[in-house]
């Protein structure tokens, strides 16, 4: 069964409008209590959101249907979505739910599902829960409704796990750091593990009132960290998003470098320690060919995957590969974490900045990367114009002209009507071209 309803990072839209509204999740709750309920232990769920004022909605609705289905549940208030896949697992719940739209505007929202193992749920278990949302659901007897509770000390218990992630006996002490959290789930969290580690802390995007999550800050709008760093004269700038699973690096320069650059450090470094498992790097088609052309120079492999940090991880579990992620900032260690974990992916760089003695401008570049251009176009919801035909013959065309010296990357988005379109080539002005016309063609059926 193709799923409808879930996408490739749970189900994400605009608040008050389906699907994100109480009735679907109250629904959603149903579903998913009722595809965990087994065995005869008392059923547990854990239920974590970030600063969205949907958010409050959301997880009232999400607690009576899993009440109604005879499911516990635990509330921890706002936390980084990493926190909900560790806590799940350690809280011995069956189930874990994040509700965040991640770098989205405040508009959105989005529900995310952890198994009781921490990691996000597969596409067949989510069409399992989505092919339940059709039937009755079963509801509980009066004796055995679920209760509902918040626990105070979650944000404490994820910021105590955090820190046992930078290496025993090294401090932050006299490096000044810039922490944007973008009005969102880390805005204690991040500033006060770097604090509690020595860091001299500028905090950045760390007011939420409700509405001004992401809203010109965050790794999707960097240069409010980029900004605070040259004015401070920091060290380092970490910029998380909305949810903090994913971290943009700024170095004392003001210049940002992507999740492919923190990626090539971080492998770079556990193979000379022998921690890269396999000697491989797990990350998608959107990762940098430079990225690919530096890991084979040193003997690494890099295996790619569809676009989505969950398809990432899988692909680790398969493959026995505990480093992975995602130009845009997504950085899995499952070493560490089951999911990406903006906070942990910069402590790693930390570390590294703390261990050489190097600035963040010598550790940030790490290999040179190919010219790339991204553009997306948005299209009405319905047919995709990647289906049509005119489209189709551009991509083929372009694909020719630029064989052999770069490649093309061209999708629809997952939790948008957009068609999004990526390509590499050693000559910018080609590239340039070749993108221009197929941007072109595609908003012709836009």
């Amino acid at each position: 069964m193709a799923r409808k309803l879930f996408g490739t990072d749970g189900v994400r839209g605009r608040a008050n409008d389906a699907p994100m509204t109480p009735d679907t999740a109250l629904r959603l709750g149903q579903a998913a209590g009722r595809y965990f309920t087994n065995g005869g232990h008392a059923h547990r769920v854990l239920i974590g959101k970030d600063t969205r004022r949907s958010g409050y909605m959301l997880e009232t609705a999400l607690t009576a249907g899993f009440t109604s289905v005879g499911m516990n549940v635990f509330l921890v208030g706002p936390v980084p979505t990493p926190a909900v896949g560790m806590l799940a697992r350690s809280m011995r719940a069956d189930l874990g739910v994040m509700i965040s739209a991640s770098h989205n505007p405040f508009q959105d929202n989005g529900i995310k599902f952890f198994g009781p193992d921490g990691f996000k749920l597969s596409d067949a278990a989510e069409e399992e829960i989505e092919a339940l949302l059709d039937a009755a659901p079963e509801l509980a007897e009066p004796s055995r409704i679920g209760r509902a509770q918040r626990i105070d000390d979650a944000r404490g218990r994820y910021m105590e796990f955090a820190k046992t992630t930078f290496p025993k006996g090294l401090r932050l002490d006299g490096l000044k750091v810039v922490v944007d959290c973008a009005n969102g789930a880390a805005y204690r969290t991040a500033p006060e593990v770097l604090w509690e580690l020595g860091a001299e802390v500028i905090p950045v995007g760390v007011s939420p009132d409700g509405f001004n999550i992401n809203k010109g800050v965050g790794s999707t709008h960097p240069q409010a960290a980029v900004a605070a760093v040259v004015a401070h004269k920091a060290d380092l700038g970490v910029s998380l998003d909305g949810d903090a699973d994913r971290v943009m690096i700024i170095d004392e320069k003001g210049v940002v470098a992507d999740g492919d650059q923190l990626m090539a450090l971080i492998a770079d470094r556990w193979a000379a320690q022998g921690r890269l498992a396999k000697g491989t790097l797990v990350a998608t088609v959107m990762s940098n060919l430079g990225l690919e052309r530096y890991l084979a120079a040193r003997g690494l492999d890099l295996v790619r995957t569809a676009v989505g940090d969950r398809y990432v991880v899988e692909a680790m579990r398969e493959g026995g590969f505990t480093l992975g992620g995602e130009q845009s900032g997504h950085i899995v260690m499952t070493d560490y974490v089951t999911t990406g974990d903006g906070l942990i992916a910069a402590l790693q760089f930390l570390a590294a900045m703390v261990e050489t003695g190097r600035p963040a401008s010598e550790l940030a570049r790490v290999f040179p990367a190919f010219p790339q251009v991204l553009t997306n176009v948005r299209y009405k919801k319905g047919r995709t114009p990647l289906d049509e035909a005119s489209v189709k013959a551009a991509i083929a065309d372009a694909e020719a002209r630029i064989d052999g010296r770069g490649r093309l990357v061209i999708r629809k988005s997952g939790t948008e009507p957009l068609v999004r379109i990526m390509g590499e080539c050693d000559d910018p002005e080609l590239l340039r071209r070749v993108v221009g016309e197929i941007e072109a063609e595609v908003a012709r059926f836009a």
